[in-house]
Order: C-alpha cells, then sequence, then structure tokens
C-alpha cells in the first residue's frame, strides 16, 4: 500500500518590524595575515541579497512573523577565537570545520549586518530543512549540507545569479540537465525545491567520489571540479583545501570558510542576539497530476485560491502554464484543493482557454489573395513572353551574297550601315559569304 507524503513548500521573505530600510552590503572582505599584506576575497552572492527584496511574496506575509517574544537585544556580541574554536568543534558533525581568520571573517558578516537575513533564513529554514535533510540522507550524505544553500541563495527559490543559476541549490542550465532537472521555456525545474534538492545530493555525491574531501567537494560545488584539480596541480599535488587555496578563483576562497559561518550561525544564532522568525505551519498540500495543459489562472478561478500561492507552491512553471499535454505533470495545491479540482476539472479546463491559450495549433492559408497574386503574375509573364515573341517575329536575316559590302546590304534592306553593325556586333567592313546577317 503506497504511503501518501505531504510535503509543504513556501517561498518566504522577512517581515521584521526592526527592519525599515534595504541594508547595503559589501561584495567583497579583506582580510590580512600575519606579514600584514591584505587579501580581498569575494563573498557568496546570496550574501549581498537585501532583505528587503523578500518583503512582498505571498508566504512571507501568511507564515512568517517577527517574533515580539522575544527580548534579546538587537546587536551582535563579539568573542575571544577560543570561543569560536571550541564552538565549532562541538557541532555535530561529519565535516571538518576548522577556525581561522577568514572564517571569523564570515561569522562576523553574518552576525553583524546580516543579522536579519538569518533570522528570515531560520524561520524559513523550518520548511525546506525537512526536504533538504530527506534528499540527502537517501544519498548518505552529512546532514550539515543543509546549510550549502544558505551560501547559494539564501533559501530563496527564486533566487538567480549574474552567471545564470537558479534555485536554492543554484544550478546552472548545463549541470542541471546532467542531473535530471528539466529546463525550457515553460518548466524550470531548479526551482523545484523537491526536485533540485535531490539532483543536488545526487550532484554532491558524484563529487566526493572524485575528491573524498568535503571541502574540496564544497568548493568544487561552487566553481567546478575541473577549477579544483587544476589548484591540486598547480598546489603539487596537495588535496587540501587550505593548501590549494592561493590557486582558487577569489569567490571560491570565501566559499568554504562561507559554509563553515553558515554552519555556525545557523546553530549560535542566540549567542549572537539573533531572534528567529516566528513560523506557521502552512497548510498541507496535495499534488495533483495533469495530462493537459493547464493555467494556473483557471485553476485559481474556478477553485477559489489566490494565484500567488499557486505560484509560490509551484515555483518551477515559468509561466503560469502547466504543459500536461506533452507529459503528464504534477501541480501542487493546498489540500483542501484538491477535491475541488477533480470535482471541476473539466470547467478548468474549458474556462478562458482561447484567451489564456493563444498559440495556434491549426491555421487556414490565404489562398484567395494568393490566386489573385498567381493570376496577377501569370498575366505579367504572359505579357512579358509575347513581347518576345513579337519582338522575335519582327527580327530578319539574310545570306551573304558573295562580294556582298556592307553598304550594299543595308541598300538592298532600307537600312544603314551602323544599324546592322549594332545588330550584329560587327566592327569594321569585314564580312564572309555565306554566314546569314540580321538586318532588323
Amino acid at each position: 500500500m503506497k504511503k501518501k507524503v505531504f510535503i509543504v513548500i513556501a517561498t518566504f521573505a522577512f517581515g521584521c518590524n526592526c527592519v525599515t530600510q534595504a541594508q547595503t552590503v559589501e561584495e567583497e572582505i579583506t582580510v590580512t595575515d600575519n606579514n600584514g599584506k591584505e587579501e580581498v576575497i569575494d563573498v557568496p552572492e546570496a550574501m549581498n541579497y537585501e532583505v528587503d527584496s523578500l518583503l512582498n511574496l505571498y508566504y512571507s506575509k501568511t507564515y512568517l512573523q517577527p517574533d515580539n517574544d522575544c527580548n534579546l537585544r538587537d546587536e551582535d556580541v563579539s568573542y575571544p577565537k577560543e570561543v569560536y574554536i571550541e564552538r565549532l568543534s562541538r557541532l555535530p558533525n561529519v565535516m571538518e570545520m576548522p577556525y581561522n581568520d577568514i572564517v571569523r571573517k564570515f561569522i562576523d558578516r553574518y552576525t553583524g549586518r546580516l543579522r536579519h537575513s538569518v533570522s528570515y533564513m531560520l524561520g524559513a529554514s523550518n520548511f525546506y530543512t525537512p526536504i533538504f535533510e530527506e534528499a540527502l540522507e537517501a544519498y548518505g550524505l552529512p546532514l550539515e549540507l543543509k546549510y550549502l544553500p544558505v551560501i547559494e541563495s539564501a533559501l530563496n527559490p527564486k533566487a538567480t545569479s549574474h552567471a545564470g543559476a537558479a534555485g536554492l541549490w543554484q544550478f546552472m542550465v548545463a549541470t542541471g540537465k546532467q542531473y535530471g532537472l528539466e529546463v525550457n521555456s515553460l518548466v524550470d525545474e531548479r526551482r523545484d525545491p523537491i526536485k533540485s534538492s535531490y539532483a543536488a545530493a545526487q550532484y554532491l555525491k558524484d563529487l566526493y567520489k572524485i575528491f573524498n574531501d568535503w571541502s574540496l567537494v564544497i568548493a568544487a560545488y561552487n566553481c567546478g571540479p575541473e577549477n579544483i584539480n587544476k589548484a591540486i596541480h598547480r598546489a603539487g599535488g596537495e588535496a587540501d583545501y587550505w593548501k590549494i587555496y592561493p590557486y582558487l578563483p577569489r569567490e571560491t576562497r570565501g566559499y568554504v570558510p562561507a559554509f563553515i559561518a553558515a554552519n555556525y550561525v545557523m546553530n549560535y544564532y542566540c549567542e549572537h542576539n539573533i531572534c528567529p522568525m516566528r513560523t506557521t505551519l502552512p497548510a498541507k498540500t496535495d499534488t495533483i497530476i495533469v495530462s493537459r495543459d493547464v493555467h494556473f489562472k483557471q485553476i485559481a478561478d474556478v477553485c477559489g485560491i489566490d494565484i500567488e500561492e499557486l505560484r509560490t507552491l509551484n515555483p518551477q512553471y515559468r509561466r503560469d502554464i502547466v504543459n500536461g499535454s506533452n507529459k503528464p505533470s504534477v501541480v501542487r495545491m493546498p489540500a483542501t484543493v484538491t477535491n475541488t479540482f477533480i470535482a471541476n476539472e473539466d470547467s478548468i479546463y474549458n474556462y478562458q482557454t482561447e484567451a489564456l491559450f493563444a498559440r495556434r495549433s491549426l491555421v487556414e492559408v490565404d489562398r484567395t489573395s494568393s490566386s489573385s497574386y498567381t493570376r496577377k503574375s501569370s498575366t505579367k509573364r504572359k505579357s512579358y513572353s509575347k513581347k518576345r515573341r513579337s519582338r522575335r517575329s519582327r527580327a530578319r536575316r539574310v545570306t551573304i551574297r558573295q562580294g556582298d559590302t556592307l553598304s550594299e546590304i543595308a541598300e538592298r534592306n532600307h537600312t544603314t550601315v551602323s544599324k546592322l553593325r549594332r545588330l550584329n556586333g560587327i566592327k569594321g567592313n569585314n564580312i564572309r559569304a555565306g554566314k546569314k546577317i540580321r538586318v532588323r
């Protein structure tokens, strides 16, 4: 007997009343080594997202609220490095989580200017973490990888990078397709939280088979395995992230430290006075499989559901169209709506069909205008041919007699020497007896 599983999927925005203006963040950090030399490191793109950009999303208004019972003061607390070292060592992780000045810079970024983003992500993680953990468990991977989307997308399934990576796990098109995610004009499964999570887990497992080191796997997830292999080669064969560090792209140098910092802040947020947003559990959802094309507006209007909720539950559909006629496709909706959909299925498919699906599947060719044009063209061709035949019928040739000159031929045929030369391409006066010559 099949077990029916209800999974809640949502997109959320930060609604804390303590944020009144957009956050301004720098796209890089600067660290100084023991010799006083400064190094500039790019931060992951998701660390530059503004919290305000998420404020108006449907589920943020519905299911995430600031926790007014949290009495922590909205300011960061700094600790000696020994405290960070000890806290990182206590995390229940398989993956190595070392401390250094670069990791500290990223912790400070999260607990400082990005603290309100962390508050949002803590609230949203209540919805996404079960999906991530289920996919990671299915492939036997460390569960601390559930924090990878924190640095990839800030837990925004609609996130798109400047390079074109999309979704919670920020798949590029080519990699997404390699791992079974469909991307076309109507569907982008990189934005599907469940499918992209399983694809990411499979990709991470494949990377681990190559490098057998989780820090290198995380780095390869960011810049690709080819760049990691190049860095290892330049480092003389050293297969250690911190040894190949100088040979990595600038963003990848900050990627593993950012991942360690994300693990830290998602576990020790209270110690830095960060209040998670309060989460209200959304209604349970269920899925319907459709084998015909259906538009979100058809479902929303007939079933009485907010179209924004449908879009949020189905972020993989790019233009509100489910192309069920191409292949059976899944639509997720509140469980209370599924029975309404089933009872009104024909009405849904027939609702405003012509207006919502404007693409023509059959067209008639306007043969009347085409025939008229053909007749006109034919008439012109006949007229042209008639003129040519008329010209040919008027033409006359005579045979040159022995001893004839151009003057004599011209006189006999009532024409001139110059015309004879022009009609026959003759230069001078040389002509041969027996040849035909055109006289008109």
